[in-house]
């Protein structure tokens, strides 16, 4: 399958760094991430095309017999400009339809209110990693639960040291006094282009320009050491986040689309 959009291009290729596995069916790609199955967007179908309504229950069959174990389904649909109209006979079947921003920036310049107090570094010890992942369980503002989501962010951020460790990219921390209550990773995906990764903020510190201050560092990293022309960012449209990144620099380019069914507990 020809995957046409910029956003899920650089989906499949961070999944790939990470050892998640692509099996290409043709009409649709099956990935797969053995090492974290508690991952839902490591364990998905792409479709080539937001399909009719009537075909729904047929691709939710699909996915069931894919992941027979799974507890969540998700589904994610190639393509530069749909619409979440699109994606009617997958709410009538109960599942969340959504829509992400595609963003792209070619350069970038300082936020409106960039914070001078943090240190801004990159990941590199044992502490480094484990700040990582309590960060990641404490923005964990979704109530998933939470022995399963610590779990998951281990798991996670296991992969992400890996991709750093053979060169792909980095991953950088806010710190204040020694915490990390910022981080966010960047990856090249191809000649020419590097994708951000899970920008995270503590609740708790949220709104002190350390986000802003932290992409604008990352983006600086991203140009000058990866080489990077183009780097590439999913937003929630709806998240105040978006205006951060449009602020430094970021424009919309795409609007990507997917569906998904979460279990009570379980992690994304």
């Amino acid at each position: 399958m020809d995957v046409t959009s910029l956003g899920w291009q650089t989906d499949l290729a961070m999944l790939s760094l990470g050892g998640s596995q692509l099996d290409d069916q043709g009409d649709h790609v099956v990935i797969r991430s053995p090492h974290n199955p508690a991952h839902w967007w490591g364990n998905f179908l792409l479709l080539s095309c937001p399909p009719p309504p009537e075909q729904t229950q047929e691709w939710l069959e699909r996915f069931r017999a894919t992941f027979p174990t799974a507890s969540h389904t998700t589904l994610g649909f190639d393509g530069v400009n749909g619409s979440i109209e699109q994606l009617t006979g997958f709410a009538t079947a109960g599942m969340t339809a959504e829509v992400a921003t595609v963003m792209t920036a070619q350069e970038v310049r300082e936020p409106p209110s960039p914070n001078g107090e943090a240190q801004y570094k990159r990941l590199s010890t044992d502490d480094d990693w484990q700040q990582q992942v309590e960060l990641s369980v404490a923005c964990n503002e979704d109530g998933l639960e939470a022995d399963q989501y610590r779990e998951f962010c281990a798991a996670r951020a296991a992969t992400r040291r890996l991709m750093v460790d053979s060169g792909w990219g980095a991953w950088f921390g806010a710190f204040l006094g020694g915490r990390m209550l910022s981080s966010m990773g960047l990856f090249t995906t191809q000649t020419g282009l590097a994708r951000f990764q899970s920008v995270e903020t503590h609740p708790d510190a949220r709104r002190r320009g350390l986000a802003g201050t932290l992409v604008h560092h990352v983006a600086e990293f991203g140009f000058n050491e990866l080489d990077a022309h183009t780097l590439v960012m999913i937003a929630d449209p709806a998240y105040a986040a978006i205006g951060l990144y449009r602020s430094v620099g970021f424009t919309d380019t795409e609007t990507q689309l997917q569906a998904e069914s979460r279990p009570p507990a379980t992690a994304e």
